[in-house]
């Protein structure tokens, strides 16, 4: 077993295109996004560590919001769950696996929370 540090951000509203009925396609929804990435970690943390030793949450931020392609249209919250999974592999190589949950706002009533979540492991 090894040791690991999860980071983690959640409940970010971005606006995105998405979804598959014609009232969906023409203009972005909202989209609840929350991130659980793991990382490799060092075998302590020092009182004095650098943010080196671990990962910068605005990278996670990022890669949910500013990362996700302007105009592009994703048909499914799956492949912009996806996107942002492949964003973080990409930044850092001691990203193990992220957890990506979306839920749809547009959709919802009350206090429901309809959406997925997408686990990805670094191949």
């Amino acid at each position: 077993m090894h040791d690991s540090l999860t980071l983690q951000v959640h409940d970010l509203e971005v606006m995105v295109l998405t979804g598959i009925y014609s009232e969906e396609t023409h203009l972005p929804q909202p989209l609840r996004i929350s991130m659980d990435v793991e990382l490799d970690c060092p075998p302590q943390f020092a009182h004095d560590a650098s943010l080196s030793a671990s990962k910068s949450y605005m990278d996670l931020r990022h890669a949910a919001t500013d990362a996700l392609p302007q105009g592009v249209h994703f048909t499914l919250i799956e492949g912009v769950a996806d996107h942002i999974a492949e964003t973080l592999f990409l930044q850092d190589a001691r990203v193990k696996r992220v957890q990506i949950k979306i839920v749809k706002l547009a959709i919802a009533e009350g206090s429901e929370s309809i959406g997925i979540t997408l686990v990805r492991h670094r191949s």
